[in-house]
């Protein structure tokens, strides 16, 4: 399996996929394909990368810009992340999660939020911290993944493109 920065021919791939991998999620509302449609369509994609296996994409994590309320800069956000369902509990969504939170870390990112499971995102790094908020997300389930230790203070704001 090779983890790498997605292609233009493969966003519809993605989209099958993301729409395919949520349908049955019980957390899904049935719009983190648009949600990725709407980022790329405003450049917000911080980052998004493919998990391909034999020339078929397998799974996707989208990285996109947030905003703290103290301004603190170079944070981004995580998600949504997708795999085909045939191919979950095999470790593409952890080998893309690491994947993409090395290579922001190498681009000089201060930071990583993450709205979801703390027993799956805290493998990761990932830890609610209580100087970072999400309105109308419960504490423990919005976590951060800090690379600098210098880091923001406030209530965390995802791109507009996760908002429709």
């Amino acid at each position: 399996m090779i983890i790498r920065p997605e292609n233009e021919g493969e966003i519809d791939a993605i989209r099958t996929l993301t729409e395919t991998a949520f349908r049955t999620a019980p957390h899904a509302d049935g719009t983190e394909h648009l949600i990725i449609d709407r980022l790329r369509g405003a450049d917000a994609l911080t980052l998004s990368l493919v998990a391909e296996e034999g020339g078929i994409v397998v799974g996707h994590v989208a990285f996109s810009p947030v905003t703290i309320s103290d301004g603190s800069r170079g944070w981004s956000g995580l998600g949504p992340v997708s795999v085909d369902p045939s191919r979950q509990g095999k470790g593409i969504g952890g080998r893309l999660v690491r994947e993409g939170l090395d290579r922001l870390k190498a681009a000089g990112a201060t930071g990583c939020v993450v709205l979801g499971d703390p027993a799956y995102y805290s493998r990761f790094g990932f830890a609610p911290d209580p100087r970072l908020a999400l309105e109308g997300a419960p504490p423990a389930y919005f976590m951060r993944v800090a690379f600098s230790p210098v880091y923001g203070e406030g209530t965390v704001s995802y791109h507009p493109g996760f908002y429709g």
